[in-house]
């Protein structure tokens, strides 16, 4: 029974990938503020695929 509450609830490392996502996400958003503040629009590019990297993973494993 518990194999299969966990198999309806999603496989089993999933919430840890989410929560490293949320992790990433926030750095991403740190690193991007801090790249805003310097005009660097290298690093602002940078961070902005990164966060659309993370948003698709997360829109994928419907963290969402």
């Amino acid at each position: 029974m518990k194999q299969l509450m966990d198999f309806m609830e999603g496989k089993p490392g999933e919430k840890q990938r989410k929560a490293v996502l949320r992790l990433e996400m926030d750095y991403e958003l740190a690193t991007l503020f801090e790249a805003m503040g310097e005009s660097n629009k290298t690093k602002i590019t940078a961070c902005k695929k990164n966060l659309e990297r993370i948003r698709k993973e997360l829109v994928a494993l419907k963290a969402l």
